[in-house]
Formats: C-alpha cells, structure tokens, sequence
C-alpha cells in the first residue's frame, strides 16, 4: 500500500509539472487580440499549431448581419420559421444537477415566438436558448446565410477544409454552457450583444474532475413546473462537476492548481477557441452569435491528451479507491 501511495504520489507531481512546463513555455497569461485576422499559413503557425486562443477583431466587418440582426428583421425574414429551442428551469442545459446529467427539453417553436420571450414581450416559464448545434444556421435557418459567410476563407485555406456545421445562437441571460470540451477548432463569432468565457487549457486536465452521471431530460408540465425524466437503458455520461463561477475547493480541491482565463467576446469580435480547451460560457441578454466548428485533426497531438486524459482518470481512480 506504501508502494502504490508512492507511486501515486509521484505520478500526480509529474502531471503538474506538465501544467507548470505548458505556462511556461507557450500559454499566455491573458488572451490576446488581434486586430485583424491573419493570414493562413500565419495563423496556422502561431495559433492553430500551438493551440492557443485569441480574439480577432475586423474580422467579419463586410457581413451584412451585423448592421441587419435586429428582432424586426429576423421577424421579418425568418419569423414564421420553425426552430428547436433548449428550454430549461435553471439556464442549464447539458449539465451537471444534483445526481443527473441533465439535458434540456426541446421545443419546437416559430423563431418570432423565441423573439418575443427575449423582448419579454411575453411571459414564459423557464430559459429558453436557441443552440441546437448541428448546423442549425444551415439547417434551419438558411435564409440568414445571405448575411454572412458559411465558412471564414482564411481558415478553411489554413486547415484545407471546410468547417463540419455552423451554428447560431440566440440566449437569455440567464442561459449557461456548463464547463466541458469539444474536438472542434471553434471561431465563435459574436453579431450583437457579448459572450464571456471562462477558458482552461488542455494541460490542466489533471484538475478538472469528471464523474459518471445518470442522464436525464427535463420536461415541463402543463402546469409550468419541471421535472427531471430519467434517460431508459442508457449508460451513464461523464461530466465536469465544478462550475467555474463559484468551485467547490472542499469537494474538489485539485481544482484550486486549474489556471482558467476569463475573456468577454463583444459584437463584432471573433473569438478563436482551440480544440479541447475546456470552456464554460454566459451571454448578455438576447445576445445573437454564430460559431464555426472545423474538425480538429486527429493525429499525434489529440493522441497527448488522450494519453493526459487517461493518466488523469486514473489519478482520480486510485485516490477514490
């Protein structure tokens, strides 16, 4: 037992000397701007390659969307339109609560509907966000394509690609992206309103834990009240316990060693967000914005963290045993 409490002990060291070489030798403090986007070959050496954020600016200046986003033109354009809404009682969708991983209810419902809970032109339970994320602009939504473009040329000419889906967004305030990661290289484009962004690298998965959840939906009844359903027959997920805004240190306190960037994406902005850079995001209220995800390369890169993952799961393992 003092031979594996040893060996634990010095494979936790090893893996935060992993974090402490990353910010060392590439990690910035702070998230950089840039004011206006870069070339291909530049991008791709200085952010994609080393899979660090930052945030453009001047990036998409010449798409109509921006001077056209208003509530009485996307009434106009696509308001009898019908589109799936996340609807939750808490803001959280696709997040931890209490022993669940819970899902939000989706709702299908004209796009002038959802513009008339965020103008609160009309009074509804729960929090409604529009982020269905499987092209829903495309998708769903294809007459707004005429306001912008359906992938940014420089990073398509940088990656040789295309991005897989591009997504739209429309939140209340109240609506939160729990902290998770994706295998996307994500440019998330803010049109009107800011996002804000809590950012955490690759190289701290050793203190990020995770945990097996039950997953479950929620559903309101007609009486405005919501419960939790439990998912039939399905396997449990895992997911990332800890909200950045207010960790539980107690609970989990090799979080306290995490070092998470805060940044707030305005209109206007774009914001480069590597993949598997861990993320949890806000939004001010209505705020509209459109991402892109191009599939990250799976090579010798993702075969690091998967190795860092499995390390770090195993670390949590064998303290709980």
């Amino acid at each position: 037992m003092v031979v594996m409490a040893d060996g634990l002990d010095v494979l936790k060291t090893c893996l935060k000397h992993f974090s402490e070489e990353a910010r060392e030798l590439y990690l910035n403090k702070d998230v950089p701007y840039l004011e206006c986007p870069p070339s291909p070959l530049e991008f791709y050496r200085e952010w994609i390659g080393p899979n660090k954020p930052c945030i453009i600016r001047n990036a998409f200046n010449h798409w109509p969307a921006l001077c056209r986003w208003s509530p009485a033109y996307l009434r106009e354009r696509v308001g009898s339109k019908v589109i799936s809404v996340a609807v939750t009682p808490n803001g959280y969708a696709d997040a931890v609560c209490g022993d669940r991983f819970v899902m939000p209810e989706e709702r299908h419902m004209p796009f002038s509907s959802v513009l008339d809970i965020m103008e609160r032109k009309v009074e509804s339970e729960g929090v409604f966000y529009v982020q269905k994320q499987c092209s829903n602009l495309t998708e769903e939504l294809p007459e707004l394509t005429e306001d912008l473009e359906t992938h940014i040329p420089w990073m398509s000419e940088a990656l040789g690609k295309k991005p897989d889906a591009v997504n739209f967004w429309l939140g209340d305030s109240a609506a939160v992206t729990s902290l998770h990661k994706d295998h996307y290289e994500n440019l998330y484009c803010v049109i009107t309103g800011e996002k804000h962004f809590i950012l955490i690298p690759p190289s701290d998965r050793p203190f990020i834990p995770y945990e097996l959840y039950q997953p479950a939906t929620f559903s309101q009844g007609e009486d405005g009240t919501f419960e939790v359903v439990d998912e039939q027959n399905a396997d449990k997920v895992p997911w990332i316990p800890v909200d950045p805004l207010s960790p539980d240190y107690e609970r989990y306190p090799e979080y306290r060693q995490a070092r998470p960037l805060s940044c707030t994406v305005r209109a206007g902005e774009m914001l480069f967000l590597p993949a598997l850079w861990f993320h949890h995001v806000r939004q001010s209220h209505g705020c509209i914005a459109v991402n892109f995800w191009y599939d990250m390369e799976f090579d010798i890169k993702y075969n690091y963290f998967q190795l860092l993952d499995s390390l770090s799961r195993a670390v949590g393992q064998l303290e709980k045993d």
